[in-house]
């Protein structure tokens, strides 16, 4: 698991440069300091919704986000949306599904090793758990669960010859969350798009547009990265064996194991939506021009020499500033309770379960996902 030469080279030497990617038209900036990255994520004159209508640089075939997104709305509309997002979407109601998390991990496992050893993490609890979790919190019937997994993870490939069907399961996800949400605003039940159907700030409720395209981040969001992460944790752990014993004598300290985890683990391939600048903006010793695409790399903050102490050692002990996993500023992700939820049933269970936890195969013989914008293996035998 190592960390992209080519990205930290750009860091050493041009900590704000010119770029172009795989898709989109033109040039882009891509920012790979920390507190650069503070700064285009919480300055105005960068805007996310300025990249509507625009054939922006990027690394997919089809742009994945749609133009009613909260991830494409700046200050005030996206405020009024994330106000209203989080009267349905608390943390009090993240807590109340740590016990049928902890169940749903045990049952898994239990079915792991029912059918003997090897088993594989990736398949046999990471692929199941987080899409299990967020359809039991949307409330989708298990027979809808694989067409839309398939549709999700369509959108993430990164092949030009990829693009007729990630327009289809753009389509497709947006067509089945739009009837969706019509049947939950008429008889709304105890789920989070029924509580996002009924929540009000005065006169303000979510729209159906809003509301459907908010229902289908949750789903691709809610599952997607968290599958991935758990696989890259256990990879993790079980190549640091000195981390998943102190992990085994210490339990409380899993929460602020997985904190540095997600700062270390160099998880996506490449970049996400960008902003555009809307005047010119000096930065870093660059003129920004009125217009410009500006990337960032939440990866590159993460390993940031100047905010962090030895980055690229995995030390759950430190204590420099937060990680910037879960995005910065107006844009941080809305779901990151219930991932750290995930994650911490999750490792704490296998450090707990399994004393004897190792792979089943050198880990130079594990294959790593390649067609998608993450980075994971594909699978991770393991025996105990």
């Amino acid at each position: 698991m190592e960390f992209d030469p080519s990205l930290r080279e750009l860091m050493a030497e041009a900590p704000l440069t010119r770029i172009r990617m795989p898709y989109g038209t033109g040039e882009a900036w891509l920012a790979t300091r920390y507190e650069d990255i503070k700064v285009i994520t919480t300055d105005r004159r960068f805007s996310r919704k300025a990249v509507i209508g625009r054939d922006f640089p990027r690394m997919t075939p089809e742009p994945i986000v749609q133009d009613e997104a909260i991830n494409l709305m700046d200050p005030p509309e996206y405020n009024r949306l994330r106000r209203l997002v989080a009267q349905g979407f608390t943390n009090r109601l993240v807590d109340t599904l740590r016990p049928a998390t902890q169940r749903t991990v045990d049952r898994l496992l239990d079915a792991m090793e029912e059918r003997g050893r090897p088993g594989d993490l990736a398949a046999d609890l990471g692929a199941h758990l987080p899409m299990t979790t967020i359809c039991e919190l949307l409330d989708i019937p298990e027979e809808d669960r694989p067409e839309l997994r398939a549709n999700a993870v369509a959108l993430m490939t990164l092949g030009r010859g990829d693009r007729d069907s990630a327009v289809r399961a753009k389509a497709d996800l947006r067509a089945y969350f739009a009837d969706l949400t019509k049947s939950r605003r008429r008889d709304p039940g105890e789920d989070l798009i029924s509580r996002l159907c009924v929540a009000r700030i005065g006169e303000e409720m979510l729209a159906d547009d809003e509301l459907a395209v908010l229902a289908m981040i949750l789903l691709i969001t809610g599952h997607d990265t968290t599958t991935y992460q758990i696989s890259n944790m256990s990879y993790t752990l079980l190549t640091h064996p000195e981390l998943m014993a102190r992990l085994r004598a210490e339990p409380d300290l899993v929460p602020q194991a997985i904190e540095e985890l997600l700062r270390w683990i160099p998880f996506r391939k490449g970049v996400g939506i960008p902003r555009i600048a809307t005047e010119d903006v000096e930065l870093a010793g660059v003129t920004i021009r009125s217009g410009d695409t500006v990337h960032i790399s939440y990866l590159a903050a993460n390993r940031d020499e100047q905010v962090y102490e030895r980055p690229d050692e995995l030390d759950v002990d430190r204590e420099g500033p937060l990680h910037m996993t879960f995005g910065w500023g107006t844009h941080h992700c809305i779901g990151s309770h219930l991932a750290l939820m995930e994650l911490q049933t999750v490792v704490s269970t296998l450090v707990r379960r399994y004393p004897g936890l190792t792979l089943a195969v050198p880990p130079g013989e594990i294959e790593w996902n390649t067609s998608s914008i993450w980075r994971f293996p594909l699978t991770l035998p393991v025996t105990w």
